[in-house]
């Protein structure tokens, strides 16, 4: 059997253990927060705070320039997965390069 069932196997069986004995299980509750959408004046001022082009930062945010390039227009607005790197750039503050 695979691996991938055999530690299933393994975890249901100690949840079931545990209570049956009363034993406390350790437990991890994780939250994922809400995907931030930003403005056009929002993605600039990222950009800019990292001192990337517009062509480096299309590069390292995998689209292409004029992608970019529209989301500062405002004509675009980036989606869930691009949202999600702009919040860790935001966040962990990439430093002007």
């Amino acid at each position: 059997m695979s691996t991938l069932y055999e530690d299933l196997m393994e975890g249901l069986n100690e949840i079931l253990e545990a209570q049956k004995t009363g034993k406390k299980m350790k437990s991890t509750t994780l939250s994922i927060p809400e995907v931030h959408h930003y403005t056009n004046k929002e993605i600039r001022a990222i950009r800019n705070r990292t001192g990337m082009t517009q062509t480096i930062f299309a590069g390292f945010m995998g689209v292409s320039k004029k992608t970019v390039e529209a989301w500062e227009r405002g004509k675009n607005h980036p989606t869930g997965p691009a949202c999600r790197l702009l919040a860790l750039i935001e966040s962990d503050g990439i430093k002007q390069m």
